[in-house]
C-alpha cells in the first residue's frame, strides 16, 4: 500500500517544491502524510465540487495544479469557499497536494505540454532560472575519488542539461598535519603529510546542497573534508518559465490561430494585429504569462501564446510579435495529463482519476 508521502515523493521528483516562485504555496497542503492512499483524483483547481467528486470516486487524495490557499488561514469555520473546501477535505480524510509554479518551471511541465500539443520541435525554456546553481569543489585521495563522485551524483549533483555525472577532475598534491586530537586516515599525527589527491568540481541546484554534502561526507574517507561551495551566475537551461520552439512547417497566421482555438478548445482567442508573415517560431507560457512578453520578443518568436493579458499590455507587442491570449484555464488544462502520466508511470497499485469537473470560472457566449 502506498502512502500520501509516496505520492508526494513522486511529484517532488518531477517538480521539486523548491522551484516554486516566492509568492506561491505548494506541496502537501492538507492531510496526513502517512495515510494510505486508496485512489488519487487529479484536477486543475480545488473546489467543493472537486472534493465531492473525490468522495464519489473513492479518492482520499487530490493532486492539483492550483493551491487552495495562497495566504494563511487564521480560522477554519466555513465562512468562505477556501475554508469550506479545507473543512470538507479534513472531515473526509482527503489529502490535498498542489504543484503550481514549480510545475510551471520544469521543462516537461505545464508549458512543455503546451508545446507537445502544438507539435513544436527544438524546444527550450524561454526564461531560464538564474542564480540557482552552485559549484562544489572537493579534494579526495586518488583511490576514493570514484566512490565520492558516485555518491554525490546519486543524489543529484552533476546534472547539466541532458547530461548527468558531469565533473571536472584535476590531480595534485594535498598537504596536512594532524594535531593532538586528530585521527588521520593517512599520515602520522603530528607529522606533515603529502597525499596525491583529485580536485573534483561539479555543479548542483542550491536547494539540494545539504543532501549532496551529506552524501559527500559519508563517502569521503577523511576525518576533516576540505570542500568549497561557489555561487554561480549561470542560467539553469532546463528550469525556468515559459517555452519556445518551432513548428515543423511554417503556417499562415489565421490558420495557426484557428489551430490554437481548436487544440485548446478556446471560446475566443484575443490577439494583436496580424503581421502578414508566416508563423514558424512559437513562444508559450501556461497561465498568466504577460510578464514574459519581452523574453518572447527577444527569442524571435512570431507568436506568444498565454493567458491573462490586460488591455494596455497588448500595445507592448509593438508589431513585432502576435500576442494570442487563449485564457488562463485553457492554457493550463492539459496539466492534468502531465500529472496523470507522472503518477501512473511511477505508481501502479492504486487508481488515478482525471477530474471530469470543468472548474473554469470564465464562460463564453
Amino acid at each position: 500500500m502506498q502512502t500520501v508521502q509516496d505520492v508526494v515523493n513522486v511529484m517532488e521528483q518531477f517538480a521539486p517544491s523548491a522551484l516554486k516562485e516566492d509568492f506561491d504555496n505548494v506541496g502537501l497542503l492538507v492531510g496526513d502524510a502517512y495515510q494510505n492512499v486508496t485512489a488519487v483524483l487529479i484536477s486543475l483547481d480545488i473546489t467543493e465540487k472537486i472534493i465531492d467528486e473525490a468522495i464519489a470516486k473513492g479518492c482520499n487524495m487530490i493532486v492539483a495544479h492550483h493551491p487552495i490557499m495562497l495566504s494563511g488561514l487564521k480560522k477554519i469555520i466555513g465562512k468562505n469557499d477556501v475554508e469550506r473546501v479545507v473543512l470538507k477535505a479534513i472531515k473526509n480524510d482527503i489529502a490535498i497536494y498542489a504543484s503550481h509554479t514549480n510545475a510551471d518551471s520544469v521543462i516537461n511541465g505545464v508549458s512543455g505540454k503546451m508545446c507537445e500539443k502544438l507539435g513544436l520541435v527544438n524546444t527550450r525554456i524561454l526564461a531560464p532560472k538564474k542564480e540557482s546553481l552552485i559549484k562544489l569543489v572537493v579534494f579526495v585521495p586518488n583511490d576514493h575519488a570514484e566512490k565520492v563522485r558516485q555518491a554525490i551524483f546519486s543524489v543529484g549533483a552533476g546534472m547539466i542539461g541532458n547530461y548527468d555525472s558531469c565533473s571536472f577532475n584535476l590531480s595534485g598534491q594535498g598537504t596536512f598535519r594532524g594535531g593532538a586530537g586528530a585521527d588521520p586516515f593517512v599520515g602520522v599525527k603530528g607529522q606533515l603529510h603529502t597525499e596525491e589527491e583529485v580536485r573534483i568540481e561539479t555543479v548542483l541546484p542550491e536547494f539540494i546542497k545539504n543532501k549532496v554534502l551529506k552524501a559527500l561526507l559519508k563517502a569521503h574517507p577523511y576525518e576533516e573534508v576540505a570542500y568549497d561551495i561557489y555561487p554561480l551566475k549561470n542560467e539553469w537551461p532546463t528550469v525556468g518559465l515559459g517555452m519556445v520552439g518551432e513548428l515543423e512547417e511554417e503556417q499562415d497566421e489565421i490558420e495557426f490561430l484557428k489551430k490554437i482555438k481548436d487544440i485548446f478548445n478556446v471560446g475566443c482567442v484575443r490577439h494583436t494585429q496580424l503581421l502578414n508573415k508566416p508563423i514558424k517560431k512559437v513562444a508559450v507560457c501556461g497561465g498568466s504569462g504577460s510578464f514574459l512578453l519581452g523574453k518572447a520578443k527577444a527569442s524571435g518568436a512570431d507568436v506568444f501564446i498565454t493567458g491573462d493579458f490586460k488591455y494596455h499590455q497588448f500595445f507592448d507587442a509593438e508589431d513585432r510579435i502576435i500576442i494570442a491570449d487563449i485564457g488562463h484555464f485553457e492554457s493550463e488544462q492539459y496539466t492534468k495529463e502531465v500529472f496523470f502520466e507522472i503518477l501512473t508511470k511511477k505508481i501502479s497499485n492504486f487508481a488515478v482519476h482525471l477530474s471530469m469537473e470543468n472548474t473554469n470560472p470564465v464562460n463564453y457566449l
